[in-house]
């Protein structure tokens, strides 16, 4: 049974480090199978393969929290640029238009696109 949970963890780890390209998804499933080969590793007393497999998970967890973090910024800004085009510069803080009419308009679609 040991061997078996052991095969699927390294097969899962195998499937999503070839598809981590495709999703960002795929990074933090290779980050928890990491973990399982890690388990698995404690589990048979294979103490160098459960470092390496410890850190690995480590590495690819933050890897995921950091294409995550830089995808939403990437997003805001595409957003923020849309907004601005369909408003014509309405919420822009560097039109000349008058600040206090906008103001509470421009905070609104601010904190819409930091959802």
């Amino acid at each position: 049974m040991l061997t078996i949970f052991g095969s699927i963890a390294v097969a899962i780890m195998f499937l999503s480090y070839r598809l981590e390209s495709r999703y960002r998804w795929n990074i933090l499933i290779f980050a928890v199978a990491s973990a399982a080969t890690c388990v698995y590793s404690v589990l048979e007393d294979v103490y160098p393969i459960m470092v390496i497999d410890g850190l690995w998970s480590l590495v690819d967890l933050q890897r995921f929290c950091n294409v995550s973090r830089a995808l939403r910024a990437e997003t805001q800004r595409i957003l923020r640029r849309a907004i601005s085009t369909l408003t014509g510069g309405l919420f822009d803080n560097q039109n000349t238009r008058s600040s206090q009419t906008t103001e509470p308009y421009r905070q609104k679609m601010v904190a819409c696109i930091n959802l």
